[in-house]
């Protein structure tokens, strides 16, 4: 049974290693999407935190309607956390939101 995990482990590592790194995140938020999450996103301007949302069930990476590939942004639903302070208040709600892969400083993250 051990060496079987173990083969499995090597097989999925040699796999991933050849995969382009955008493969690699797409794999990633198969997953993601499957599993779900509780994640927040922090967005920075410089060194200073401008923007949080909460309670993200997933990010997903928007995609061209006729030829299909990536665009280089994001995209998801999350309660705006106007105060900062990683909780949902009164008067914050679940907005849509875009950021760019580009341009936008930010962190993406889960609280568990």
């Amino acid at each position: 049974m051990k060496m079987k995990l173990i083969t499995i482990v090597s097989v999925m590592a040699i796999f991933l290693t050849g995969c382009t790194q955008e493969t690699q995140n797409s794999l990633s938020r198969s997953f993601q999407n499957w599993t779900g999450t509780d994640g927040v996103l922090d967005v920075y301007a410089g060194d200073k935190l401008v923007k949080r949302f909460i309670k993200i069930d997933k990010l997903s990476t928007a995609y061209g309607t006729n030829d299909n590939n990536p665009r280089p942004y994001r995209y998801g639903y999350g309660i705006d956390d106007k105060n900062l302070n990683s909780k949902k208040d009164e008067g914050e709600k679940k907005v849509y939101f875009e950021f760019s892969d580009y341009s936008t400083s930010y962190v993406f993250y889960t609280l568990k």
